[in-house]
């Protein structure tokens, strides 16, 4: 017996085998410490250790299947047959959201994975402007200043003109871009907002801080590339109709395909509203009548693997006037008879050229051409201007194994010609700008990639700005990271700020080279990301600190008349202050918190004034549910504190409220969405204006107007 117990328990003992296997990152082949992997069906298992080694021992013989998993990755199972050799075996996991695993950022010039970037980009992908599309169809504000850190800052009372806010800094620091290209500048900028539709876009980019060493002067506080779609084999065919209870209605398609070596995308658009205002107690319109038409049309040659050249048109024609709605209606007096009409026509050329030479080089040729024209009417008086823009860049890109060179010279003409309606000093400027960047992006060690560039821009009139740039990617762990980053940036002095746009222009006097100067800054900002998974539940957090100073910023200053003069200040402008983002996901549901304290001030001499409609505190909350090709639900809440205001008095903080809902079917979907559905208005608990309502001086718009506003409409996939 003792004998035949010692038989079995050596052929027990010749029947196990050991399993080594070093599990990594499938893109960057970095390991992955203290992933788990585990025999199905069995309690058998281990984690790995440092380096991404594993070892399972006494594995029987036969099949086995073994189920690897780590945090923030696809689990990935295998079968497994033993015996089998004793090499260790090396397993690449993928990252659970293939979608960010593949996008490809192109606003830091290198065209690196999202994951592998050392600047801190934030994006906002195709299924997310859908989403926010269903809100807003007709436009992309509300999609940027529902971000923290990003307010949404509206300048006109009755227009409802708009611009972007980042970190507390005034919208003319935050540079908007479309593809890459500056089509939104100076006199193009307040309206740049309200004529941009999201169901054009492929993607949003977002770089918060300075960026100007990337795209000169202008990107101080940031910048937004708008990414556009492009044409793909399989045919592209949507169309969007969207109405609203503030009388408003938009009708907007889109058509991409790619036909061998030639492709085709074409958006058109229309957005209209009647005048409206939320209650019959209000004088004036909290939605001005508008009608806007959009079309963009863009072609694409595929000459061959390595060469491609695409050529775009975007046009915008819009009538927009708010005021008295006794006026709108008709029924104006001399009582009644204010108003502020706004008349625009955009029309912009993209033009686009890359060849690659070999798989360590290409060449990259950009240009556009843009005229706006926009009149701008008040009662007794009239700003009525075209702008010129041109921009061209040529770059070449280089790459070895983890070296990674861009280099480009561009030139950039603003010309701005005002037809005058008075014999008011004209206000007229050419600005003529010649520049050249070099970037370097370096994988120093699988934990840390470093990105620095240097940017030397030659303003006619103004003189040379030298812009250097530098930051950093710390892959501390696999589910901890870090950047931090900073530069110097600059802001070419013109007549077109947020102070300017509210007086639409009247009574300002002319920039000159000779009484002004540059404003220039510089910034740093750093972040701290984590992520991890309990059982079904996945989070991340993300901490961004930031701080940016502004020297010589361009303020108004009242002469006699009223007569406006816009100076340098002899003191600087600073923010500073952190956001925080947390995301939880459980089964189908996902929660979004995020956080932004704003610090700004303007400082002279040690005299410290808070700098204008700043939000100190604002919280951002949103829950969705989605059930994947079915149903999408959204709630959110947004607090927004009290804030200065310009005349010297105290914004009241407020919440607003908003639910969207979605039903989808295959090719087509229903959604409706209650925004701001506890009716949060500042007509409600603040006065918009002062004066008479024949001669009315408006005050700081920092709370929504239009109150609560159902909307929904269908979407079609054909």
């Amino acid at each position: 017996m003792a004998f035949i117990l010692l038989l079995c328990t050596g052929i027990s003992g010749i029947a196990q085998h050991t399993l080594s296997a070093l599990i990594k990152d499938a893109s960057t082949k970095a390991p992955l410490p203290d992933a788990s992997v585990q025999v199905t069906g069995t309690a058998k298992g281990a984690k790995a250790d440092n380096m991404g080694l594993v070892i399972l021992s006494d594995m029987a013989d036969g099949p086995r299947q073994i189920t690897i998993h780590f945090v923030g990755y696809k689990d990935q199972d295998i079968t497994l047959t033993f015996p089998r050799n004793n090499d260790t075996l090396t397993i690449l996991l993928e990252q659970a959201n293939a979608e960010m695993n593949t996008v490809v950022i192109s606003s830091t010039r290198n065209n690196r994975t999202f994951q592998n970037i050392p600047t801190r980009v934030e994006f906002i992908n195709g299924e997310e402007l859908e989403e926010k599309g269903n809100m807003k169809p007709g436009d992309i504000r509300m999609m940027l200043g529902e971000s923290t850190g990003i307010q949404t800052q509206q300048v006109s009372a009755t227009s409802a003109n708009s611009s972007i806010r980042i970190q507390g800094l005034d919208g003319r620091y935050t540079q908007i871009l479309k593809d890459g290209l500056p089509l939104f500048a100076g006199f193009s900028g307040g309206l740049g907002l309200l004529q941009t539709p999201p169901l054009d876009l492929k993607q949003v980019e977002i770089i918060k801080g300075s960026s100007s060493t990337l795209y000169g002067g202008g990107a101080i506080a940031g910048l937004v590339n708008l990414i556009s779609k492009t044409p793909k084999e399989e045919r592209e065919l949507r169309f969007l109709v969207n109405g609203t209870s503030a009388h408003g209605l938009d009708l907007n398609g889109f058509y991409g395909q790619r036909w061998g070596k030639v492709g085709l995308t074409l958006y058109g658009g229309r957005s209209s509203n009647a005048a409206y205002n939320p209650s019959g107690q209000i004088i004036f319109s909290a939605i001005p009548q508008f009608d806007r038409y959009v079309l963009n049309p863009r072609i694409f040659l595929y000459f061959n693997p390595a060469t491609k050249l695409s050529f775009g048109v975007n046009t915008s024609f819009e009538n927009r006037i708010g005021g008295d709605m006794q006026y709108l209606k008709g029924h104006g007096d001399s009582t009644h008879s204010y108003f502020e009409r706004n008349k625009s026509q955009r029309l912009s050329t993209e033009f686009s050229f890359d060849h690659q030479f070999n798989q360590h080089s290409s060449l990259t040729i950009k240009n556009s051409v843009s005229n706006f024209n926009r009149a701008i009417t008040i009662p007794g008086y009239t700003f009525d201007g075209k702008q010129w823009s041109s921009y061209t860049e040529i770059a070449g890109n280089t790459h070895q194994k983890n070296v990674e060179w861009v280099a480009g010279l561009n030139v950039y003409a603003d010309d701005f010609k005002e037809r005058p309606t008075d014999t008011f000093p004209k206000r007229s400027y050419r600005q003529n700008t010649i520049g050249g960047f070099i970037q370097n992006t370096w994988s120093v060690r699988p934990w840390l990639q470093t990105e620095a560039g240097l940017r030397g821009d030659y303003i006619i009139n103004y003189g040379l700005a030298l812009l250097p740039r530098i930051s950093a990617l710390f892959k501390i762990t696999p589910r901890l990271t870090s950047r931090v980053g900073g530069g110097l940036g600059y802001k070419t002095p013109t007549i077109f700020t947020e102070e300017t746009e509210r007086v639409q222009y009247q009574s300002v006097l002319p920039i000159s080279p000779d009484s002004n100067r540059l404003e220039r800054s510089y910034g740093v900002n750093g972040d701290v990301n984590y992520r991890s998974r309990i059982g079904k539940l996945s989070f991340s957090v993300n901490q961004l600190f930031f701080y940016t100073r502004i020297d010589a910023p361009l303020v108004p200053d009242t002469l006699t008349g009223p007569v406006y003069r816009l100076t340098n200040h002899p003191g600087y402008l600073q923010s500073k202050g952190f956001e925080t983002n947390v995301k939880l996901a459980y089964q189908d549901f996902k929660l979004y918190i995020g956080y932004t304290f704003t610090d700004a001030h303007l400082n002279e001499n040690g005299v410290i004034r808070e700098n204008p409609l700043t939000v100190r505190h604002r919280l951002n909350n949103v829950l969705i549910y989605e059930k994947e090709d079915q149903w999408k639900l959204g709630l959110e809440a947004y607090y927004f504190s009290t804030q200065p205001l310009n005349d010297g008095t105290t914004g009241k903080a407020y919440w607003t409220f908003g639910f969207m809902a979605e039903k989808i079917w295959k090719p087509f979907s229903l959604f409706i969405n209650f925004e701001n559905f506890t009716d949060t208005r500042q007509t409600r608990f603040d006065a918009i204006y002062t004066g008479t309502i024949t001669h009315p001086v408006f005050r700081d718009i920092y709370a929504p107007l239009d109150g609560f506003v159902i909307n929904g409409g269908l979407k079609l996939k054909l």
